[in-house]
């Protein structure tokens, strides 16, 4: 792969922890989701990281597909849903659900600019059969 930009973060405290860029601006306090015994919902965590990350990135490739095939749309959105769970080898996993929202183009143009999406998104293909993502459009 040619590296077209790198960037880092550190994180110290795990879960229950500080999460910084190499830049500073990212510098934030993450703390255990209250489904897996933290206090509260009032932190960010890394499923909610991952989650903008995942959405953002996908977004961005949806807009290329777009761009490159000359297509008309309104704006796009993508809602990314992660889920942390257990797997049966006793080990913890993820799984996604991607939701785009492209308006201004049929259901079946749809369905084919988000299928060329997940496979120009770096998420999805960082992902890509490691974890499940299920993918689904509206159009309104």
């Amino acid at each position: 792969m040619k590296k077209l930009y790198e960037t880092q973060a550190t994180a110290t405290g795990g879960r229950s922890g500080q999460v910084k860029s190499e830049n500073g601006v990212l510098d934030m306090q993450v703390r255990t989701p209250k489904a897996l015994g933290g206090a509260n919902d009032d932190f960010l965590n890394p499923e909610m990281l991952f989650a903008a990350g995942y959405s953002a990135c996908f977004d961005s490739a949806l807009n290329l597909v777009i761009k490159q095939q000359k297509i008309k749309t309104g704006e796009t959105s993508v809602t990314v849903k992660v889920a942390i769970g257990q797997l049966e080898s006793g080990g913890y996993g993820l799984a996604a659900e991607i939701h785009a929202n492209i308006p201004g183009v049929s259901m079946e143009e749809a369905q084919k600019l988000i299928k060329t999406a997940h496979k120009v998104c770096p998420y999805s293909n960082a992902t890509r059969g490691n974890i499940e993502v299920i993918l689904s459009v509206s159009v309104n």
